[in-house]
């Protein structure tokens, strides 16, 4: 196993067409998400009609999640994934179609975003579950570390290449490149080997579909290392987050443009970016539970800084730190999450993460523009930070096993108190 982590993931077989297929799909859904919101309201001109594209695409995966994860666990994760990319491929036809015959009724696309969040529901925890299929047990975590790093590369190239695409090709044109996308996606995905597969268990037919669904919840509740480390995420981001006023902070506070409001985005990406591709060659296991505990708070921290300061340089700096923090967090709760369920939980314990992460993110970005327009931007960042400070240190005294960790290993199922 020593050998194993110490040898690149890059040199992992099977490794780089797994990533290299997410990387396909991924640009394909950022492509897809900035020219669905701009056809829509350019159609309406109804702000409420950004509303309606992230509602289509939010409800199913809210009704479906849980469901998807007991299948998942059942069935050939690859094949589902597979399947999944296939009908999102599906969705970029059929937008190619309405934007070729021009079609200008919201409704149409209302639609196809419904069917396209419906297969979203599987993509996510199916993937999350495939990985420790793909590579050794031992090459998680650096696994993790690359597969974050390049899905943020994706995340803001993505959009970009989408906007640049619309203005010379119009919907057609970057449609045809999503599903186009979506296919390599899938094409790829069947040259990936599943190498460490665990065999099922046994199925138990008098198991109730409610009893396999509502079974990951009851596993996280009963272990305290999974549960602490997802509801610390859960609350640091619903209530510590800032990107979402970056616009108004911007303008109002910092007082520069729209090219000034880019770089502050990019900021947290660079941080992000960095600290995950040095994680992927030089990955760490030493006080791992500590250490997360530890990067929330600069998390926290950093946004505070960001949250006070006038000084662009100063916030950018800021972000960037938050950013690089978050990607740290990221690597060791992803990892403990994978290092604590047994194979077969994996689905729907993924399941509910990505429930969990999709709250957080949608939720938080509710909470911060209406504390900002209750309170005003600058105490509602600040109250936001400290929130997330406060969080982590209830956090550290309420899961000593969680804070207890030493290495990913520890958190294995029959190890956790």
């Amino acid at each position: 196993m020593s050998s194993l982590a110490n040898t690149s993931i890059y040199r992992q077989p099977g490794f780089l067409p797994f990533v290299t297929s997410r990387l396909f799909s991924f640009f394909a859904s950022q492509i897809q998400a900035i020219v669905v919101a701009w056809q829509v309201y350019d159609m309406t001109h109804d702000p409420m009609a950004l509303a309606y594209v992230g509602l289509a695409q939010f409800i199913p995966m809210l009704f479906l999640l849980i469901p998807a994860g007991d299948l998942i666990d059942r069935f050939n994760r690859k094949k589902i994934v597979m399947a999944s990319w296939a009908v999102q491929g599906l969705c970029s036809a059929l937008l190619l179609v309405l934007s070729f015959y021009q079609l200008t009724n919201p409704n149409y696309f209302y639609a196809v975003l419904l069917l396209y969040g419906s297969a979203r529901a599987f993509t996510g925890p199916a993937l999350q579950s495939l990985l420790p299929q793909v590579v050794a047990r031992a090459q998680l975590p650096a696994a993790i570390a690359a597969n974050s790093m390049l899905m943020r590369v994706a995340a803001i190239s993505g959009p970009v290449l989408g906007g640049g695409l619309y203005a010379l090709g119009g919907g057609v044109a970057t449609y045809t490149v999503g599903l186009l996308s979506f296919l390599a996606a899938v094409l790829l995905l069947g040259l990936v080997p599943v190498l460490y597969a665990e065999k099922p268990e046994p199925k138990n037919q008098e198991i109730g579909a409610w009893q396999r669904f509502t079974a990951g919840i009851q596993f996280i509740r009963s272990r305290p290392i999974i549960l602490g480390t997802i509801s610390l995420d859960l609350f640091a981001v619903l209530l510590g987050g800032v990107v979402a006023l970056l616009p108004i902070y911007a303008q109002e506070v910092l007082h520069t443009d729209s090219t000034g409001l880019g770089i502050l985005r990019s900021a947290m990406a660079i941080g992000e970016v960095a600290v995950g591709f040095y994680l992927s060659l030089y990955p760490f296991n030493q006080r791992v539970g500590m250490n997360m505990f530890i990067a929330v708070f600069i998390f926290g921290l950093a946004n505070l800084v960001f949250a006070l300061s006038s000084i662009f340089a100063l916030s950018f700096i800021a972000l960037m730190i938050a950013g690089a923090a978050d990607m740290v967090s990221v690597y060791i709760r992803s990892s403990l999450v994978q290092f604590s369920t047994p194979d077969a939980m994996r689905g729907r314990v993924n399941a509910v993460n990505m429930l969990f992460i999709g709250s957080s993110n949608e939720l938080g970005e509710f909470r911060a523009g209406s504390s900002a327009a209750w309170l005003g931007v600058v105490p509602a960042a600040v109250i936001g930070s400290l929130f997330t400070l406060g969080i982590t240190a209830a956090w550290i005294w309420a899961f000593p096993s969680l804070r207890q960790v030493k290495k990913f290993e520890d958190a294995t199922p029959n190890k956790q108190a």
